[in-house]
Protein backbone atom coordinates (compact mmCIF):
# COMPACT_ATOMS: atom_id res chain seq x y z
CA UNK A 1 0.00 0.00 0.00
CA UNK A 2 1.77 3.32 -0.98
CA UNK A 3 2.00 4.95 2.70
CA UNK A 4 2.91 8.60 2.34
CA UNK A 5 4.82 9.13 5.70
CA UNK A 6 1.91 11.71 7.42
CA UNK A 7 -1.02 8.77 6.26
CA UNK A 8 0.98 6.13 8.05
CA UNK A 9 -0.44 4.84 11.45
CA UNK A 10 1.55 1.66 12.91
CA UNK A 11 -0.42 1.79 16.47
CA UNK A 12 -1.27 -1.71 16.93
CA UNK A 13 -4.21 -0.29 18.89
CA UNK A 14 -5.74 1.81 16.76
CA UNK A 15 -5.30 -0.97 13.75
CA UNK A 16 -7.20 -3.56 15.83
CA UNK A 17 -10.05 -0.61 16.93
CA UNK A 18 -10.30 -0.11 12.96
CA UNK A 19 -10.78 -4.20 12.52
CA UNK A 20 -13.41 -4.07 15.44
CA UNK A 21 -15.22 -1.09 14.10
CA UNK A 22 -15.23 -2.23 10.69
CA UNK A 23 -15.51 -5.98 10.67
CA UNK A 24 -16.10 -6.93 7.29
CA UNK A 25 -13.01 -7.42 5.20
CA UNK A 26 -11.61 -8.09 1.93
CA UNK A 27 -9.81 -11.63 2.12
CA UNK A 28 -7.45 -12.38 -1.00
CA UNK A 29 -5.67 -14.69 -2.40
CA UNK A 30 -3.79 -15.86 -5.34
CA UNK A 31 -3.35 -19.45 -6.57
CA UNK A 32 -3.68 -21.27 -10.15
CA UNK A 33 -6.81 -20.01 -11.19
CA UNK A 34 -5.29 -15.72 -9.88
CA UNK A 35 -6.62 -13.59 -7.92
CA UNK A 36 -9.63 -14.42 -5.97
CA UNK A 37 -11.54 -12.07 -3.39
CA UNK A 38 -14.39 -12.77 -0.97
CA UNK A 39 -15.90 -10.37 1.47
CA UNK A 40 -16.08 -11.98 5.31
CA UNK A 41 -16.91 -10.63 8.89
CA UNK A 42 -13.81 -10.82 11.08
CA UNK A 43 -12.63 -11.32 14.88
CA UNK A 44 -9.04 -9.98 15.43
CA UNK A 45 -7.41 -11.08 18.45
CA UNK A 46 -3.90 -10.02 20.01
CA UNK A 47 -1.50 -11.38 22.52
CA UNK A 48 0.36 -10.12 24.83
CA UNK A 49 3.49 -9.63 22.41
CA UNK A 50 1.42 -8.03 20.30
CA UNK A 51 0.75 -10.97 17.33
CA UNK A 52 -2.70 -11.09 16.08
CA UNK A 53 -4.83 -13.97 14.99
CA UNK A 54 -7.72 -13.42 12.51
CA UNK A 55 -10.77 -15.49 12.54
CA UNK A 56 -13.36 -16.19 10.14
CA UNK A 57 -15.58 -19.07 8.16
CA UNK A 58 -16.36 -19.61 4.89
CA UNK A 59 -19.21 -21.71 3.29
CA UNK A 60 -17.80 -25.07 2.53
CA UNK A 61 -19.77 -24.61 -0.96
CA UNK A 62 -16.94 -21.37 -1.44
CA UNK A 63 -14.12 -22.74 -3.37
CA UNK A 64 -11.74 -20.49 -2.11
CA UNK A 65 -11.14 -22.04 1.52
CA UNK A 66 -9.76 -24.98 -0.86
CA UNK A 67 -7.32 -22.47 -2.46
CA UNK A 68 -5.89 -21.40 0.97
CA UNK A 69 -4.83 -24.86 2.02
CA UNK A 70 -2.36 -24.34 -1.07
CA UNK A 71 -1.34 -21.01 -0.36
CA UNK A 72 1.46 -19.65 1.55
CA UNK A 73 -0.09 -15.69 2.50
CA UNK A 74 -3.12 -14.37 2.09
CA UNK A 75 -4.29 -10.12 2.41
CA UNK A 76 -6.79 -8.74 4.19
CA UNK A 77 -8.39 -5.11 3.76
CA UNK A 78 -10.61 -3.78 6.34
CA UNK A 79 -11.69 0.11 5.51
CA UNK A 80 -12.94 2.66 7.62
CA UNK A 81 -14.72 6.05 7.20
CA UNK A 82 -14.17 7.32 4.14
CA UNK A 83 -15.82 9.94 1.78
CA UNK A 84 -15.09 12.21 -1.01
CA UNK A 85 -13.39 15.69 -0.30
CA UNK A 86 -14.36 18.13 -2.77
CA UNK A 87 -11.68 21.09 -3.41
CA UNK A 88 -14.49 23.93 -2.87
CA UNK A 89 -14.16 23.39 1.05
CA UNK A 90 -10.30 24.49 1.12
CA UNK A 91 -9.10 28.04 1.83
CA UNK A 92 -6.29 27.55 -0.64
CA UNK A 93 -9.13 27.21 -3.30
CA UNK A 94 -10.79 30.49 -2.43
CA UNK A 95 -7.09 32.21 -2.48
CA UNK A 96 -5.26 30.44 -5.16
CA UNK A 97 -7.34 27.95 -6.75
CA UNK A 98 -5.07 25.61 -7.04
CA UNK A 99 -6.86 22.79 -5.43
CA UNK A 100 -8.16 19.44 -6.74
CA UNK A 101 -10.62 17.17 -5.43
CA UNK A 102 -9.58 14.01 -3.20
CA UNK A 103 -10.88 11.50 -1.08
CA UNK A 104 -10.00 10.59 2.79
CA UNK A 105 -10.08 7.23 4.10
CA UNK A 106 -8.58 5.05 6.79
CA UNK A 107 -7.86 1.58 5.78
CA UNK A 108 -5.99 -1.85 7.60
CA UNK A 109 -4.12 -4.05 5.39
CA UNK A 110 -3.13 -7.31 7.25
CA UNK A 111 -1.24 -10.13 5.72
CA UNK A 112 -0.76 -13.22 7.06
CA UNK A 113 -0.39 -17.16 7.19
CA UNK A 114 -3.96 -18.65 6.82
CA UNK A 115 -5.15 -22.17 8.40
CA UNK A 116 -8.17 -23.62 7.84
CA UNK A 117 -10.24 -25.66 10.56
CA UNK A 118 -13.32 -27.80 10.10
CA UNK A 119 -13.43 -28.45 14.32
CA UNK A 120 -17.20 -28.25 15.07
CA UNK A 121 -15.73 -26.96 18.45
CA UNK A 122 -14.40 -23.80 16.93
CA UNK A 123 -16.38 -23.39 14.39
CA UNK A 124 -19.03 -22.74 17.86
CA UNK A 125 -16.83 -20.64 19.29
CA UNK A 126 -16.12 -18.71 16.24
CA UNK A 127 -19.88 -18.33 15.80
CA UNK A 128 -20.50 -17.43 19.13
CA UNK A 129 -17.96 -14.59 19.13
CA UNK A 130 -19.39 -12.87 15.68
CA UNK A 131 -22.94 -12.49 17.12
CA UNK A 132 -21.84 -11.50 20.46
CA UNK A 133 -20.01 -8.34 18.43
CA UNK A 134 -22.95 -7.68 16.39
CA UNK A 135 -26.20 -8.49 18.34
CA UNK A 136 -24.82 -6.64 21.80
CA UNK A 137 -26.07 -3.36 19.78
CA UNK A 138 -29.36 -4.68 19.77
CA UNK A 139 -32.19 -4.15 22.19
CA UNK A 140 -33.09 -7.97 22.76
CA UNK A 141 -30.16 -9.38 21.64
CA UNK A 142 -30.46 -12.71 19.60
CA UNK A 143 -27.75 -15.39 20.61
CA UNK A 144 -27.52 -19.04 19.08
CA UNK A 145 -29.03 -21.28 21.34
CA UNK A 146 -32.16 -19.33 20.06
CA UNK A 147 -32.48 -21.33 17.50
CA UNK A 148 -32.96 -25.25 17.31
CA UNK A 149 -29.86 -27.53 18.66
CA UNK A 150 -30.11 -29.36 15.40
CA UNK A 151 -30.56 -26.53 13.10
CA UNK A 152 -27.50 -24.98 14.51
CA UNK A 153 -25.25 -28.41 13.91
CA UNK A 154 -26.49 -28.75 10.49
CA UNK A 155 -25.44 -25.03 9.62
CA UNK A 156 -22.19 -25.56 11.54
CA UNK A 157 -21.96 -28.61 8.89
CA UNK A 158 -22.05 -26.15 5.91
CA UNK A 159 -18.96 -24.10 6.95
CA UNK A 160 -15.13 -24.21 7.48
CA UNK A 161 -13.11 -22.05 9.98
CA UNK A 162 -10.18 -19.74 8.93
CA UNK A 163 -7.15 -18.37 11.48
CA UNK A 164 -4.89 -16.62 9.63
CA UNK A 165 -2.07 -15.67 11.69
CA UNK A 166 -0.57 -12.05 10.69
CA UNK A 167 2.55 -11.46 9.58
CA UNK A 168 2.88 -8.21 8.07
CA UNK A 169 0.09 -4.71 8.90
CA UNK A 170 -0.04 -1.21 7.74
CA UNK A 171 -2.70 1.10 8.65
CA UNK A 172 -2.87 4.27 6.78
CA UNK A 173 -5.17 7.25 7.70
CA UNK A 174 -5.66 9.95 5.12
CA UNK A 175 -7.43 12.15 6.92
CA UNK A 176 -6.26 15.73 5.36
CA UNK A 177 -2.92 15.69 7.22
CA UNK A 178 -1.27 16.93 4.48
CA UNK A 179 -3.62 20.14 4.34
CA UNK A 180 -2.66 23.94 6.06
CA UNK A 181 -4.66 24.48 9.10
CA UNK A 182 -6.91 26.68 7.04
CA UNK A 183 -8.23 23.70 4.24
CA UNK A 184 -8.50 21.29 7.33
CA UNK A 185 -10.94 23.68 8.97
CA UNK A 186 -12.65 23.77 5.67
CA UNK A 187 -12.94 20.15 5.36
CA UNK A 188 -14.52 19.77 8.87
CA UNK A 189 -16.88 22.28 8.34
CA UNK A 190 -18.37 21.03 5.36
CA UNK A 191 -18.55 17.77 6.60
CA UNK A 192 -20.41 18.63 9.45
CA UNK A 193 -23.45 19.89 7.25
CA UNK A 194 -23.69 16.06 5.84
CA UNK A 195 -24.65 12.93 6.58
CA UNK A 196 -24.19 10.78 9.45
CA UNK A 197 -20.86 9.31 7.55
CA UNK A 198 -19.71 12.71 6.49
CA UNK A 199 -20.01 13.22 10.42
CA UNK A 200 -18.47 10.41 11.53
CA UNK A 201 -15.14 11.16 8.96
CA UNK A 202 -15.38 14.68 10.12
CA UNK A 203 -14.60 13.50 13.32
CA UNK A 204 -11.95 11.15 12.09
CA UNK A 205 -10.01 14.11 9.97
CA UNK A 206 -10.46 16.10 13.60
CA UNK A 207 -8.81 13.67 15.48
CA UNK A 208 -6.14 13.27 12.45
CA UNK A 209 -5.30 17.01 12.33
CA UNK A 210 -1.87 18.48 13.15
Amino acid sequence: MYQPASFRDDSLENQIALVRAHPLGILISHGKQGLVADPLPFLIDADGQGNLLLRAHLSRTNPHWLLLQAVQECLVVFQGQQGYISPGWYETKRQTGKAVPTWNYAMVQLHGVPRITEDAGWLRQQLDGLTALQEGRQPEPWRIDDAPANYVAAQIKGIVGIEIAVTHREGKWKMSQNRSAEDVNGVITALRTGDAAQQQLADEVERRRG
